[in-house]
């Protein structure tokens, strides 16, 4: 308890926690702060308080999958939320190891974990994206897409800043009607779909995900397009081809530091002369970092999220110019708190789909997620890369009518 006393101690300072221990001894940390949580914990036997103060972040998941940490008054969200939002990024908060030594080794494992091969691909994408179908309906919207909306205003639906997302995408492609697109990580099809609809387009969408391609098949066969909207099961590295356009979403986070320079180099021979990509991905603030260890064990295996500057430079030997740069700070915030309130409503599915144990795990998966857009270094970006410096007008008007036609219907 020492140790993790001294960890509370230093870091709640505005808002509450109240932490009692196996025996029933009480102690409160930080003070009452308008904004801020107050959060009541117990922990049910006399090891947790040590296992959660070894690795603070993993320790804490596992403790309260396992129902050995209980929140008694608040919930998992605002547990995290109070924790985070006591040292937030922006004024130089650290919640990661001290030390040149933790960190060095943090960094060392990290990229160790993130050499993934094609066959090493498929079973992370299987870790995560194989999971039932019915777990994915029970809190996304309407079209499955399983990534940051953009919120033209917070209080939208999800549903709207989906279809928001999905128009501020395909404005920045600069589509043309029978133009061949390819969709690197291409979900259950939404956004291959959508720009085929809207755009007049051909797409490929790939995917190493048995189930999604499922999915995305059937859905271009309901839609009588699945002769111009096609789904395949393999990787980038595989495909051969050129394409106009290119598009992911959500994928660039799985590919891992040392496939960088790879996948843009991959990127750049499947475009045409004049092509053009946008790059829709989870991005970090300020330096590279290193993916925590909860993150890495139980949601994305191999996956890491990248600093502006490695995806900037990754590209720079592939010649691809970045043409657009966006950085989106808040709208994965809005779009995970609408995940969060959709899983907690669906909690007694869930637990019949899984058990209770996988419940707290992806409510704590969510909650994490939520602070770390919050209050924490996490953002995401769109980077617009054109293969040639003529490839696309030389201002930026045409994204904006563009994305107000495709808006409009």
């Amino acid at each position: 308890m020492a140790l993790l006393d001294t960890f509370l101690r230093r870091l709640v300072r505005q808002g509450t926690l109240q932490l009692t221990d196996h025996k029933g001894d009480t102690r409160t940390f930080g003070t009452p702060t308008p904004g801020f949580p107050d959060i009541a914990v117990r922990l049910a036997d006399g090891d947790v308080a040590r296992f959660i103060a070894l690795r603070p972040r993993l320790g804490a998941g596992e403790a309260f999958m396992d129902g050995r940490l209980i929140i008694e008054r608040g919930d998992v969200m605002d547990l995290i939320s109070l924790i985070r939002a006591n040292a937030p990024w922006d004024k130089g908060g650290d919640l990661k190891p001290r030390g040149p030594l933790r960190r060095a080794a943090k960094a060392i494992g990290g990229r160790l974990g993130e050499f993934n091969t094609s066959s090493r691909s498929r079973r992370n994408v299987a870790h995560h994206y194989d999971l039932d179908d019915r777990l994915y309906d029970l809190f996304l919207d309407a079209d499955k897409q399983y990534s940051c909306a953009y919120f033209t205003d917070p209080a939208n639906t999800l549903e709207q800043a989906q279809a928001d997302k999905k128009a501020h995408i395909a404005a920045k492609l600069a589509l043309r009607p029978g133009q061949r697109v390819l969709d690197i990580g291409c979900g259950w099809g939404g956004m291959a779909l959508y720009l085929n609809r809207v755009a007049d387009v051909d797409v490929l969408g790939i995917t190493l995900s048995q189930e999604q391609l499922k999915v995305a098949r059937a859905r271009a066969a309901a839609a009588g397009v699945a002769d111009r909207v096609r789904f395949e099961l393999i990787d980038y590295r595989s495909l051969t081809g050129q394409f106009d356009r290119i598009v992911s979403v959500g994928m660039f986070e799985h590919v891992g530091r040392p496939q960088f320079e790879t996948f843009f180099r991959h990127c750049r021979g499947l475009l045409a002369e004049d092509g053009v990509m946008l790059l829709h991905t989870i991005g970090r603030m300020g330096v590279p970092g290193s993916t925590d260890a909860f993150t890495t064990k139980y949601i994305f295996p191999g996956g890491y999220i990248p600093a502006l500057s490695e995806i900037v430079r990754a590209s720079e030997r592939s010649r691809l110019i970045a043409a657009d740069v966006e950085t989106l700070r808040l709208h994965y915030a809005h779009t995970l708190r609408q995940w969060y309130r959709r899983t907690v409503a669906k909690q007694a599915e869930i637990e019949a789909l899984y058990d209770a144990r996988f419940f707290r795990m992806w409510t704590f998966y969510l909650a994490g997620a939520t602070a770390a857009f919050e209050h924490g270094g996490m953002c995401n970006y769109q980077v617009q890369f054109a293969r040639n410096r003529h490839a696309l007008p030389i201002t930026r008007d045409y994204m904006a009518e563009a994305e107000s036609g495709y808006r409009s219907g």
